[in-house]
C-alpha cells in the first residue's frame, strides 16, 4: 500500500542509480517525484511506476537553477503532497588532469553537484520540519574518500557532499530529520559506461574491479537498496553516516 505520508524526490531519477532508486522507493510504498534534466527519461520512469500500481510524477529541471528546483518541488507538492524524503543523486562527471581544468567547467560541475543539492535541501526542508520527520540521502563517491586520478573536480564536489551530510545531521537530528550519504564504488551506470567507452580510466576497468574483494561492477539496484534503507523508518537512529557500496574496495 502506498504511504502517501512519505513523498520522495529523487534527482537524476531518469537513469542509472536514480532510476533504480525511484523504482525501489515506489516498490517500498512511497510516492515518487522523478526529477531529471532529461524530461523524457523522467516521464518513462514515472510511467513505469504508475503502470506498476504506484504513484509518481515526472519533473524536469536543471538543479543548478534555484527557480527550476522550486518550480519542480511545487509541482510535486501539488500532485502528491509534502516532500519528506530527498535523494540527492543528480550529478555530472568530469575527467580531466587538474592543470587543464577550465574555470567555466569547474563552475558548472560545482553548480550541479554541490550547489544544486543545497538548493534542493533548502527547498524541501520546510516540509520535513513541519512533519517532524525527514530523510535526506546524499550520493557521494568512493573516489572522494580515496582519491582518483584526473577526477579532482568531481571528487571535490562529492567530498563536500560528505562534509555537508555530517554537518546537517548534527543540525537537523533533533527535528526528526536524518541525513546520510551513500558512497558508490564502480557502478554499472550510463555515466560509468561513457567513461569506459571513452577509455578515460588509467587502466582497463576490468583490471580495476579484479582487485576488489567482490570483483565486479556494482549494480544500480544495490545503490538503491542502500538509499531505501536510509529513507526508511528502520534507519531512524542512523544519521551522519557514509555507507560505502563498493564491493569492499576500500578495505
Amino acid at each position: 500500500m502506498t504511504d502517501l505520508k512519505k513523498v520522495a524526490l529523487v534527482t537524476g531519477g531518469g537513469a542509472g542509480m536514480g532510476k533504480a532508486t525511484s523504482l525501489r522507493l515506489a516498490r517500498d510504498g512511497m510516492a515518487v517525484g522523478v526529477l531529471d534534466i532529461d524530461g523524457d527519461a523522467a516521464d518513462a520512469v514515472a510511467r513505469q511506476i504508475v503502470e506498476s500500481g504506484g504513484k509518481a510524477v515526472a519533473l524536469k529541471a536543471d538543479i543548478s537553477d534555484r527557480s527550476q528546483v522550486e518550480t519542480a518541488v511545487a509541482t510535486l507538492r501539488a500532485a502528491l503532497g509534502p516532500v519528506t524524503v530527498l535523494i540527492n543523486n543528480a550529478a555530472i562527471e568530469n575527467f580531466c588532469p587538474f592543470p587543464d581544468i577550465r574555470e567555466d567547467v569547474w563552475d558548472r560541475v560545482m553548480a550541479v553537484n554541490l550547489k544544486g543539492n543545497y538548493f534542493l535541501i533548502q527547498t524541501v526542508l520546510p516540509d520535513m520540519i513541519a512533519a517532524g520527520w525527514g530523510r535526506v540521502v546524499n550520493l557521494s563517491a568512493f573516489g572522494a574518500q580515496l582519491g582518483a586520478p584526473n577526477m579532482a573536480l568531481y571528487t571535490a564536489t562529492k567530498g563536500a557532499m560528505i562534509s555537508m551530510t555530517r554537518s546537517l545531521a548534527v543540525e537537523l537530528g533533533a527535528r526528526g530529520i536524518t541525513v546520510n550519504s551513500v558512497s558508490p564504488g564502480f557502478i554499472d551506470t550510463p555515466m560509468a559506461r561513457r567513461a569506459i567507452d571513452g577509455d578515460l580510466f588509467p587502466v582497463p576497468y576490468q583490471d580495476i574491479v579484479a582487485n576488489y574483494p567482490v570483483p565486479r561492477l556494482g549494480k544500480p539496484e544495490e545503490i538503491a537498496a542502500a538509499c531505501a534503507f536510509f529513507a526508511s523508518d528502520d534507519a531512524a537512529y542512523v544519521t551522519g553516516q557514509v555507507l560505502g557500496v563498493n564491493g569492499g574496495a576500500a578495505m
